[in-house]
């Protein structure tokens, strides 16, 4: 065998290696990958929704010995307990040994996706057809939302404040709803709309029925019988859908992607393929040294604005509720903290690498992706993690053996988005932004790699003991 050449051996000492990880991999770490997954996919498929994923989160939590925070309560080293916010997010908090006056460790994922949402008053009939109206949610190709088998997902709440959950079209025998498109034969005049506008927002219309109701001489008959049957199954009438929240989501279910199975195809899996490493890794965690939090967020896609998004004081509520029962300022403990925005970058694209920048693009099957800065153009919209945060992140990633890579979302110009970083960042602590290269990010149908989520699972336990 010869010998390494002076060169080769000044590249390993000196040059960052850009390969697939699972060149190196072990083949246990491969398999400890392949059946975390196993439950991923499951997790994707119970929890389509903001709702559901809260909902599915608590009671995983529960059953690992979780339990409702209690104003008033003292809570020792190692106790766990929850925080649910309006049942759209959520917080896990493992108390630490140290007090949190040290700071806490923060994940931080959303569990919200895009789709398309009901408008208030959605149902109507349209040559003897009847359909929802919707308004798209979050950002989203239009085009790509057509012709695909939805179900509808979603709660009515009846004046009394009763709750009527929803979920239609995800069993093989149930129905399923499609946005209908325009014939090849007879688009002519839609090929010169541009790309954003080949599907335009009023044009995604879900088709619900075709039956009338009887041969009756009112109209809108159709309409009439969705109602009817809407009636009977959940005993709402037409004035409850101004109370509903009610969403369109891709029916399909998760599955493995590749002759290899090394990868996995599923609808909403960002953010919730950092949110499920996140919630594991939280209920994994023992005793930490420092007390970790896990927050899992909704409205990311629109901005995280409102009472259950992390642009809120959800997470100053909770650092502020846990620094209250041991006697500590608020302020003082978010200053010390730190946090791993667990949000997903995008994977270069063979069919597409134009659009990044070689040197600092991420790939899939390299492991987790750190992201010091977001933001579009002139990083706007972020908030830049500083050198020595960055630097400890590597620190911890190394030291644990955890494959991970850097990336940035795309060239300069080329567009650009945000995470939920800056506003954490905002109250003072340490924030970078880490998760899974995705494939066909906000398309109905995403793809990620296993090994890369069961790396993301890693970071966020490591991060947390």
């Amino acid at each position: 065998m010869s010998e390494k050449s002076a060169a080769a051996l000044l590249k390993e000492k000196l040059c960052m290696q850009r390969k697939s990880a699972l060149l190196s991999a072990d083949e246990k770490t491969v398999n400890d990958a392949f059946v975390f997954c196993e439950g991923y996919k499951k997790f994707l498929d119970d929890a389509k929704t903001e709702r559901e994923a809260n909902e599915v989160s608590i009671a995983l939590a529960k059953e690992n010995g979780f339990v409702p925070y209690v104003e008033g309560e003292t809570y020792k080293a190692g106790d766990r307990v929850y925080f649910d916010n309006h049942g759209k997010a959520v917080a896990f908090a493992v108390i630490g040994k140290e007090t949190v006056e040290k700071g806490v460790n923060i994940t931080a994922a959303h569990i919200d996706s895009p789709r398309l949402d009901l408008k208030p008053n959605p149902l109507y009939e349209e040559i003897d057809l009847a359909l929802f109206k919707t308004h798209y949610y979050g950002g989203i190709k239009k085009y790509q939302w057509t012709a695909v088998p939805m179900a509808l997902h979603g709660v009515f709440v009846k004046k009394d404040g009763s709750v009527i959950k929803v979920c239609i079209g995800e069993n093989d025998d149930e129905p399923k709803f499609i946005v209908n498109d325009l014939l090849p034969h007879l688009a002519q005049e839609q090929y010169k709309r541009s790309v954003g506008e080949v599907i335009r927002g009023e044009e995604l219309n879900v088709l619900v029925g075709s039956m009338p109701f009887k041969d009756d001489k009112e109209s809108g008959l159709v309409k009439l019988n969705i109602l009817n049957i809407l009636y009977e199954k959940y005993g709402i009438t037409e004035h409850d859908f101004l109370s509903a929240e009610l969403e369109c989501v891709p029916a399909a279910k998760a599955c493995d992607i590749g002759f290899d199975r090394s990868m996995i195809g599923a609808y909403g899996q960002d953010d919730r393929v950092c949110a499920y490493p996140a919630l594991r890794a939280i209920i994994d965690v023992k005793t930490p040294e420092k007390t970790a939090i896990a927050i899992l967020a909704d409205k990311e896609e629109i901005g995280s604005d409102g009472n259950t998004g992390l642009n809120s004081a959800f997470l100053k509520y909770v650092v502020g509720d846990l620094a209250r029962m041991q006697g500590v300022e608020v302020s003082v403990a978010l200053r010390n903290s730190k946090c791993l925005s667990a949000d997903v970058n995008a994977a270069t694209d063979p069919t597409f690498q134009d659009v990044m920048e070689r040197n600092n693009a991420c790939h899939i099957n390299r492991g987790v992706c750190v992201t010091k800065y977001t933001g579009a153009r002139g990083k706007s919209g972020t908030s830049d993690a500083n050198a020595e945060y960055v630097a400890y992140v590597r620190n911890m990633l190394d030291g644990a053996n955890i494959s991970w890579q850097s990336g940035e979302l795309g060239k300069v110009d080329a567009g650009g988005g945000g995470t939920v970083a800056m506003y954490i960042a905002n109250l003072g602590v340490d924030v970078i932004d880490l998760g899974v290269p995705v494939l066909s990010m906000h398309a109905p149908i995403e793809t990620t790699s296993k090994y890369d989520v069961y790396m993301c699972y890693r970071a966020m336990y490591e991060f947390c003991k």
